[in-house]
């Protein structure tokens, strides 16, 4: 079982930047591909980054490519999620997820889940 738990969610104007970290306890975390993904209003839930157990290798959305950055801590049971050059469509709940597998980005090859953090652009 690993428990994760999401913070630095907030309200931002467009151009800013946030910082998300994903605090993670349970089983080796080490053990696990993280990911984070996204879900606004009436919409799926999208994938936006992953990276590898190690955190030697990392995937992005095209949409977030270039602007957010994703990496881990394994000292710290932390994953985080930089976003930079925020933009209005970037409002979500964003989640972060444990995977047995690496680069996954389809939600069903994720097995934990924390309870998600609110961001919000504005124009």
């Amino acid at each position: 079982q690993v428990q994760l738990v999401e913070s630095g969610g907030g309200l931002v104007q467009a151009g800013g930047s946030l910082r998300l970290s994903c605090a993670a306890t349970g089983r080796t975390f080490s053990s696990y591909g993280m990911g984070w993904f996204r879900q606004a209003p009436g919409k799926e839930r999208e994938f936006v980054a992953a990276i590898s157990w190690g955190g030697g290798s990392t995937w992005y959305a095209y949409s977030v490519k270039g602007r957010f950055t994703i990496s881990r801590d394994n000292a710290k049971n932390t994953v985080y999620l930089q976003m930079n050059s925020l933009r209005p469509e970037d409002t979500a709940v964003y989640y972060c997820a444990a995977s047995p597998a690496t680069g996954a980005k389809l939600v069903l090859e994720y097995d934990y889940w924390g309870q998600g953090t609110q961001v919000t652009v504005s124009s």
